[in-house]
């Protein structure tokens, strides 16, 4: 047998896979989807069975064999491996990299140098020295192992086995391991007979009290306990436990547990609520998508509080009771806790949850809990739509608006595509939730007209115009700034949201505060001279944090100290500009005399649970207004919110993307949702120094159609999506000149390869015309915009310049990109130029 393996080298000349031999000893365990460890050239490398076949084209001769497989069961199904192969082709990203995409951390290979014994010495020079002999015996045994494990074992004979590593005894190889191993804790066993632990009890020597005590407690418990549980019950130490153990009256064994996030936590038990008709429409159209079986995806689009997820909920207990298996995407960590709350207590420990936030342990057993079907439903942030599920029935992806569903790493993905080609592969059922569907999405089901577009609706749209109850969307204020200037209000709070503040904290009410900045400052500048704290490393200002008077850079993570004269001019009128969350926190502070504020922000949320900690304490009303960036706009459910304050919202309106207007929309759309979502009435106030802007009225109406209709009007003109496709190309070097005529260079080379595609379109046209064959549409269109310098010219001591490339059509463009790059790349091998490639990129920066 042969088996097509893809290495664990990320690199163009190895972007394909090699052909191996299945040595018969490994016949039964190697699958399609199995990890092995290969000889590459002179070291051994992780790999990936893709494929196996009883012939190969390659000469036997000139093949190796696998070498090990680390898995009893492949970490990757078929259908995984065969979506790593789309992944490859459509993002253009390295085979190799879309497969360890869908692995958790702990399985991705770990490479190390190790030792093994070479040639065998002449025995008569090694008589002499036991201490050699020794340690050729120990490497023996082992097999292969690490340097510092040998230095362990024989810490005083560095020069001996320096010596016999030149002379070929001892020889170095790379060693490869998984990242983490599986936790085990040493778990105590009484024997079968309770009553001899009474008898051995009663012979023990007066002064082994505590060694009683054990066995007389196990003795009336005695099932297996853990170690440190057992020493905690009756206040003992290891030593008394493991002389039991010695005296070979008790067995210590080393048991593997589940590392689970949420020990010790407990869910209360919900059961269904009753559905409002609109809910049950949309319920009812889901419900039977799923029961056909056949690949559907549905985008439902429910205002803030319409009860998007009791259908979630139910849609998937449908699911369930089919015997298949769901997957919930949230797009915010600060989102899972609530999530978790409510899918947890619907389905209990059917659920596994998979986040960057948990530690590398956690999210292995997670998935392990995956792979050995001990749950059904998955809860989790982009990367969980790869959850190895195989009989997968159900994807949801709730905000299915947010740009965090993009990888911005290789693989580019974007969850949403992930999820639509999974639902082809296994007759499953996508459905994507928001109030502010994107307009990708929206254009995809077929209210929107099509303006020549080549892509014909896929989606069909659910929609629930109402909140639970018949409860009214909150009031929106839009607050003009330059009037609050005009009449001497110089403070970052409008006489209006200052008032707002003022009754809701009177009333014991709740409040969610909006600034999409983090820091203290925007920038910091000197008055005299015009001098800016800038970047060493990247063309950006620095940002200053008040808590650690520190300049911060928010892109490399350089750090200087808070700089009290000019550097330029030795002035001492430094000054502090724009507004960031922190400095929101302490203007709370000093106006209201007492608030309680929770500041949720990068800064505040590095600590694992942190997202949770701070919700909870909100929820518990241990804090009066919770502060934040866009991580508290959305998802988020608490009753007693009745007022949410946009410090700016022009802070999104201003950056220089085509879809600024849209995430402004979509943000203000969302954080008012926050407000007025039960019994009590909401009020929103938008700041902003231009409300007159389409996305802002449109936002403070909730007045969806309009905004689309308005938005719709530049993309078309502009040629953007969802009327045409974008890829982003750009170049990073750390000379500008060199790099500069490199991607002109790319450009030419990839516009002649539109040309010759566009004259052999042309060409094929005359002759349809001419009678020869059927005519055909001319479907293909392809644009390059650049190069120019990118709106952040330089990030860590790199230049970087793009290319913008527009097209409709199919995967041919996405074709071309990847022929221009790979001619490139063969004619810059030497140079460290690198290029990014982003298919449907969210940002442009």
């Amino acid at each position: 047998m042969f088996a097509k393996v893809i290495v664990d080298v990320p690199a163009k000349q190895t972007n394909r896979a090699f052909d191996y031999i299945v040595p018969p000893a490994l016949k039964a365990w190697v699958e399609v989807g199995s990890r092995v460890t290969v000889p590459f050239g002179p070291r051994v490398v992780q790999g990936f069975v893709v494929e196996l076949h009883e012939e190969t084209d390659v000469k036997i001769e000139r093949l190796k064999s696998i070498q090990s497989v680390p898995d009893l069961v492949p970490p990757l199904t078929v259908e995984l491996v065969g979506l790593a192969h789309w992944m490859s082709r459509t993002y253009l990203c390295h085979e190799v990299t879309a497969l360890q995409v869908m692995l958790p951390g702990a399985l991705k290979a770990k490479y190390e140098r190790g030792l093994q014994v070479g040639i065998e010495p002449q025995m008569g020079s090694l008589l002499e020295l036991p201490e050699r002999l020794a340690i050729l015996d120990f490497v023996r045994c082992k097999g292969t192992l690490s340097m510092e494990a040998l230095m362990d074992r024989f810490p005083h004979e560095g020069a001996a086995i320096k010596d016999m590593v030149l002379s070929g005894a001892l020889v170095e190889v790379q060693m490869m391991k998984d990242r983490i191993s599986m936790k085990k804790v040493l778990t105590v066993f009484p024997p079968k007979e309770v009553d001899s632990l009474v008898e051995a009890g009663e012979k023990l020597p007066a002064k082994a009290r505590k060694q009683k005590e054990v066995l007389d407690y196990l003795s009336l418990h005695p099932d297996p306990i853990r170690l440190t549980e057992l020493m905690e019950l009756i206040q003992v130490g290891a030593g008394t436990v493991k002389a039991l153990a010695d005296r070979g009256l008790i067995e210590l064994k080393e048991i593997e547990v589940m590392r689970d996030p949420y020990a010790g936590r407990t869910f209360a038990r919900t059961m269904p609520l009753p559905l409002t008709d609109e809910q049950s429409t949309v319920y009812a159209e889901i419900r039977s998508a799923i029961v056909e079986g056949k690949p559907s995806v549905f985008l439902l689009q429910g205002v803030t509080g319409s009860g998007k997820t009791e259908v979630y909920l139910q849609s998937i207990q449908q699911c369930l009771e089919l015997g298949k298996e769901a997957i919930v995407l949230v797009p915010e960590i600060s989102l899972t806790p609530q999530m978790v709350e409510r899918f947890k207590g619907r389905f209990g420990n059917e659920v596994a949850v998979l986040h960057s936030r948990l530690s590398q342990g956690e999210r292995y057993d997670e998935w392990r809990k995956i792979m050995r079907k001990q749950v059904r439903v998955v809860i989790g942030a982009r990367s969980a739509v790869f959850a190895p599920f195989q009989r997968l029935g159900l994807i949801i992806i709730d905000e299915e608006h947010e740009s965090s569903y993009k990888q911005e790493d290789s693989p580019k993905y974007h969850a949403r595509e992930i999820a639509v080609q999974r639902a082809e592969n296994n007759g499953a059922t996508v459905v994507l939730g928001s109030a502010t569907p994107s307009l990708e999405s929206i254009h995809r089901t077929s209210v929107l007209p099509d303006h020549g577009t080549t892509e014909s609706p896929s989606y069909r749209l659910l929609t629930m115009k109402s909140r639970v109850e018949g409860r009214p969307l909150p009031e929106v204020f839009i607050v003009d700034m330059r009037e609050e200037l005009k009449n001497g209000n110089r403070s970052m709070f409008s006489k209006a949201l200052h008032h707002a503040i003022e009754e809701r904290l009177h009333k014991k009410e709740q409040i969610v505060m909006l600034l999409n900045r983090r820091g203290y400052a925007t920038f910091v500048m000197c008055r005299t001279c015009g001098y800016v704290s800038s970047c060493p490393h990247c063309d950006i200002s620095l940002t200053y944090h008040q808590s650690t008077r520190m300049l911060r850079c928010h892109y490399c993570g350089y750090a200087e100290r808070e700089v009290k004269l000019c550097p330029s001019c030795g002035s001492e009128h430094i000054r502090h500009f724009g507004t960031g969350t922190q400095r929101v926190e302490e203007e709370l502070g000093k106006l209201f005399p007492g608030i309680r504020v929770i500041r949720m922000d990068v800064d505040t949320t590095t600590e694992k649970g942190s997202h949770e900690k701070w919700l909870t304490m909100f929820g518990q009303k241990q804090a009066d207004v919770l502060l934040g960036t866009q991580m508290v706009a959305k998802g988020l459910d608490f009753p007693d919110v009745t007022l949410v304050g946009v410090i700016a919202a022009d802070t999104s309106l201003n950056i220089p993307d085509f879809r600024s207007a849209e995430r402004t929309f979509q943000l203000l759309t969302q954080v008012a949702g926050r407000a007025g979502r039960h019994q009590k009435l909401g009020e929103v106030y938008v700041q902003t120094y231009t409300p007159e802007h389409y996305s802002v009225q449109c936002a403070s109406r909730h007045d969806y159609n309009s905004f689309v209709t308005e938005e719709l009007h530049s993309r078309i003109r502009l040629g953007y999506p969802p009327y045409q496709r974008l890829i982003l190309v750009t170049f990073s070097h750390e000379q500008a000149p060199f790099l500069i005529r490199a991607a002109e260079a790319f450009a030419v080379r990839l516009k002649e390869l539109i040309e010759d595609v566009q004259r052999k379109q042309s060409t094929e046209m005359l002759l349809s015309l001419d009678g020869f064959e059927e005519p055909q549409a001319a479907d293909f269109s392809m644009e390059v915009l650049g190069p120019v310098a990118s709106p952040i010219s330089r990030i860590k001591d790199r230049y970087r310049f793009q290319c913008v490339v527009k097209y409709r059509g199919d995967g041919l463009a996405v074709e071309l990109v990847g022929k221009a790059v790979a001619y490139f790349e063969q004619q810059n091998a030497k140079e460290k130029l690198q290029i990014s490639i982003d298919v449907d990129p969210q940002y442009l920066m």
